[in-house]
Protein backbone atom coordinates (compact mmCIF):
# COMPACT_ATOMS: atom_id res chain seq x y z
CA UNK A 1 0.00 0.00 0.00
CA UNK A 2 1.31 3.43 -0.99
CA UNK A 3 0.22 7.04 -0.54
CA UNK A 4 1.24 8.62 -3.84
CA UNK A 5 3.83 10.86 -2.17
CA UNK A 6 6.95 10.33 -4.30
CA UNK A 7 10.09 9.93 -2.20
CA UNK A 8 12.74 10.03 -4.88
CA UNK A 9 13.27 10.79 -8.54
CA UNK A 10 15.20 7.73 -9.69
CA UNK A 11 16.64 6.50 -12.96
CA UNK A 12 16.55 3.34 -15.04
CA UNK A 13 20.14 2.12 -15.41
CA UNK A 14 19.53 -1.08 -17.40
CA UNK A 15 16.74 -3.08 -19.01
CA UNK A 16 17.05 -6.75 -19.95
CA UNK A 17 14.33 -7.98 -22.32
CA UNK A 18 13.30 -11.55 -21.49
CA UNK A 19 10.72 -12.43 -24.11
CA UNK A 20 7.39 -11.87 -22.37
CA UNK A 21 9.02 -10.10 -19.41
CA UNK A 22 11.74 -7.58 -18.62
CA UNK A 23 14.25 -7.14 -15.82
CA UNK A 24 14.82 -3.54 -14.78
CA UNK A 25 17.70 -2.13 -12.80
CA UNK A 26 16.95 1.23 -11.21
CA UNK A 27 18.96 3.75 -9.23
CA UNK A 28 17.34 5.01 -6.03
CA UNK A 29 19.71 5.45 -3.06
CA UNK A 30 16.94 6.63 -0.72
CA UNK A 31 14.38 3.90 -1.41
CA UNK A 32 17.02 1.17 -1.36
CA UNK A 33 18.68 2.17 1.91
CA UNK A 34 16.46 -0.24 3.86
CA UNK A 35 15.18 -2.41 0.98
CA UNK A 36 15.73 -6.15 0.83
CA UNK A 37 14.75 -9.05 -1.40
CA UNK A 38 10.96 -9.38 -1.62
CA UNK A 39 10.15 -5.81 -0.60
CA UNK A 40 7.91 -3.61 -2.75
CA UNK A 41 8.81 -0.31 -4.40
CA UNK A 42 6.44 1.68 -6.60
CA UNK A 43 8.00 2.71 -9.92
CA UNK A 44 5.92 5.35 -11.72
CA UNK A 45 2.99 4.07 -9.70
CA UNK A 46 3.56 0.38 -10.45
CA UNK A 47 4.20 -1.86 -7.45
CA UNK A 48 7.31 -3.95 -8.21
CA UNK A 49 9.05 -6.59 -6.11
CA UNK A 50 12.71 -6.09 -5.28
CA UNK A 51 14.89 -8.97 -6.52
CA UNK A 52 18.19 -7.62 -5.20
CA UNK A 53 19.92 -4.39 -4.21
CA UNK A 54 23.49 -3.12 -4.54
CA UNK A 55 25.17 0.26 -4.55
CA UNK A 56 21.99 2.30 -4.29
CA UNK A 57 20.29 0.35 -7.10
CA UNK A 58 17.67 -2.37 -7.16
CA UNK A 59 16.49 -4.97 -9.66
CA UNK A 60 12.88 -5.88 -10.38
CA UNK A 61 11.22 -8.27 -12.81
CA UNK A 62 8.24 -6.98 -14.79
CA UNK A 63 5.86 -9.51 -16.35
CA UNK A 64 3.93 -9.13 -19.60
CA UNK A 65 0.66 -8.12 -17.90
CA UNK A 66 2.37 -5.16 -16.26
CA UNK A 67 4.23 -4.19 -19.43
CA UNK A 68 0.97 -4.27 -21.42
CA UNK A 69 -1.13 -2.37 -18.88
CA UNK A 70 1.41 0.28 -17.92
CA UNK A 71 3.95 2.56 -19.58
CA UNK A 72 6.95 0.71 -18.09
CA UNK A 73 7.59 -1.04 -21.40
CA UNK A 74 8.54 2.31 -22.93
CA UNK A 75 11.30 2.93 -20.37
CA UNK A 76 14.96 2.50 -21.19
CA UNK A 77 18.35 3.32 -19.68
CA UNK A 78 18.38 6.96 -18.64
CA UNK A 79 14.61 7.23 -18.13
CA UNK A 80 13.67 9.10 -14.96
CA UNK A 81 11.11 7.43 -12.69
CA UNK A 82 9.11 8.25 -9.57
CA UNK A 83 9.96 5.98 -6.63
CA UNK A 84 8.06 5.34 -3.40
CA UNK A 85 8.40 2.76 -0.65
CA UNK A 86 5.26 1.21 0.87
CA UNK A 87 3.53 3.02 3.70
CA UNK A 88 4.44 1.70 7.14
CA UNK A 89 1.68 0.97 9.66
CA UNK A 90 1.22 4.07 11.80
CA UNK A 91 2.55 6.50 9.18
CA UNK A 92 0.56 9.55 8.13
CA UNK A 93 -1.48 9.08 4.96
CA UNK A 94 -0.19 12.13 3.12
CA UNK A 95 -1.81 11.46 -0.25
CA UNK A 96 -4.56 8.87 -0.65
CA UNK A 97 -4.81 5.07 -0.68
CA UNK A 98 -2.73 3.85 -3.63
CA UNK A 99 -2.33 0.15 -4.39
CA UNK A 100 0.31 0.34 -7.09
CA UNK A 101 -2.05 -1.56 -9.42
CA UNK A 102 -2.22 0.53 -12.59
CA UNK A 103 -5.67 0.65 -14.19
CA UNK A 104 -4.51 1.98 -17.55
CA UNK A 105 -2.49 4.67 -19.26
CA UNK A 106 -3.23 8.16 -20.43
CA UNK A 107 -1.35 10.65 -22.56
CA UNK A 108 -0.37 14.17 -21.67
CA UNK A 109 -2.39 16.38 -24.00
CA UNK A 110 -1.32 19.86 -22.95
CA UNK A 111 0.58 21.84 -20.33
CA UNK A 112 -0.56 25.33 -19.31
CA UNK A 113 1.95 27.13 -17.09
CA UNK A 114 1.10 29.97 -14.74
CA UNK A 115 3.16 32.03 -12.34
CA UNK A 116 3.18 29.54 -9.45
CA UNK A 117 1.73 26.29 -10.76
CA UNK A 118 0.95 24.40 -13.95
CA UNK A 119 -2.21 22.78 -15.29
CA UNK A 120 -1.77 19.47 -17.13
CA UNK A 121 -4.47 17.94 -19.33
CA UNK A 122 -4.35 14.15 -19.61
CA UNK A 123 -6.36 11.78 -21.79
CA UNK A 124 -8.60 9.33 -19.96
CA UNK A 125 -9.56 5.84 -21.20
CA UNK A 126 -13.33 5.51 -21.57
CA UNK A 127 -13.52 2.57 -19.15
CA UNK A 128 -12.00 4.69 -16.36
CA UNK A 129 -13.93 7.93 -16.79
CA UNK A 130 -16.73 6.91 -14.40
CA UNK A 131 -14.24 6.70 -11.54
CA UNK A 132 -12.80 10.19 -12.04
CA UNK A 133 -14.66 13.13 -10.51
CA UNK A 134 -13.94 16.79 -9.91
CA UNK A 135 -11.95 17.25 -6.68
CA UNK A 136 -11.51 13.49 -6.41
CA UNK A 137 -8.17 11.67 -6.16
CA UNK A 138 -6.19 10.05 -8.96
CA UNK A 139 -2.66 8.70 -9.21
CA UNK A 140 -0.59 9.79 -12.21
CA UNK A 141 2.78 8.05 -12.59
CA UNK A 142 2.63 7.28 -8.87
CA UNK A 143 1.81 10.86 -7.83
CA UNK A 144 -1.32 11.43 -5.74
CA UNK A 145 -3.20 14.34 -7.31
CA UNK A 146 -6.53 16.11 -7.02
CA UNK A 147 -8.66 16.26 -10.17
CA UNK A 148 -9.41 19.84 -11.20
CA UNK A 149 -11.75 19.09 -14.11
CA UNK A 150 -13.17 15.73 -15.19
CA UNK A 151 -14.37 15.20 -18.76
CA UNK A 152 -15.53 12.07 -20.55
CA UNK A 153 -12.17 11.49 -22.23
CA UNK A 154 -9.77 13.69 -20.26
CA UNK A 155 -9.06 15.30 -16.91
CA UNK A 156 -6.85 18.08 -15.63
CA UNK A 157 -4.63 18.38 -12.57
CA UNK A 158 -2.83 21.35 -11.06
CA UNK A 159 0.82 20.87 -10.12
CA UNK A 160 2.60 22.89 -7.45
CA UNK A 161 6.31 23.78 -7.80
CA UNK A 162 7.38 20.93 -5.48
CA UNK A 163 5.64 18.33 -7.67
CA UNK A 164 7.14 19.86 -10.81
CA UNK A 165 10.64 19.82 -9.32
CA UNK A 166 10.64 16.44 -7.57
CA UNK A 167 8.69 14.13 -9.93
CA UNK A 168 8.69 13.13 -13.58
CA UNK A 169 5.57 15.24 -14.12
CA UNK A 170 7.85 18.25 -14.26
CA UNK A 171 9.62 16.92 -17.38
CA UNK A 172 6.87 15.04 -19.21
CA UNK A 173 5.84 16.55 -22.54
CA UNK A 174 2.60 16.43 -24.56
CA UNK A 175 2.41 12.99 -26.18
CA UNK A 176 4.17 11.22 -23.32
CA UNK A 177 2.31 8.31 -21.68
CA UNK A 178 1.52 8.22 -17.97
CA UNK A 179 0.26 5.47 -15.67
CA UNK A 180 -3.17 5.98 -14.13
CA UNK A 181 -4.65 4.44 -11.01
CA UNK A 182 -8.14 5.56 -10.06
CA UNK A 183 -9.41 5.74 -6.49
CA UNK A 184 -9.95 2.15 -5.35
CA UNK A 185 -12.79 3.24 -3.05
CA UNK A 186 -14.82 4.30 -6.10
CA UNK A 187 -14.41 0.83 -7.61
CA UNK A 188 -15.54 -0.91 -4.44
CA UNK A 189 -18.56 1.38 -4.12
CA UNK A 190 -19.54 0.65 -7.72
CA UNK A 191 -19.25 -3.09 -7.13
CA UNK A 192 -21.31 -2.99 -3.94
CA UNK A 193 -24.05 -0.85 -5.45
CA UNK A 194 -24.16 -3.14 -8.48
CA UNK A 195 -24.56 -6.19 -6.26
CA UNK A 196 -27.38 -4.50 -4.33
CA UNK A 197 -29.15 -3.58 -7.57
CA UNK A 198 -28.97 -7.17 -8.77
CA UNK A 199 -30.28 -8.48 -5.44
CA UNK A 200 -33.19 -6.01 -5.53
CA UNK A 201 -34.11 -7.10 -9.05
CA UNK A 202 -34.29 -10.77 -8.08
Amino acid sequence: MFTGIVEELGEVTAVERLGDASRFRLRGPLVTEDAKHGDSIAVNGVCLTVVDTAGGEFTADVMAETLNRSSLGALGPGSRVNLERPMAVGDRLGGHIVQGHVDGTGTILARTPSENWEIIKISLPAELSRYVVEKGSITVDGVSLTVVDAGLDHFTVSLIPTTLALTTLGIKEPGDPVNLEVDVIAKYVERMLGDRSREAAQ
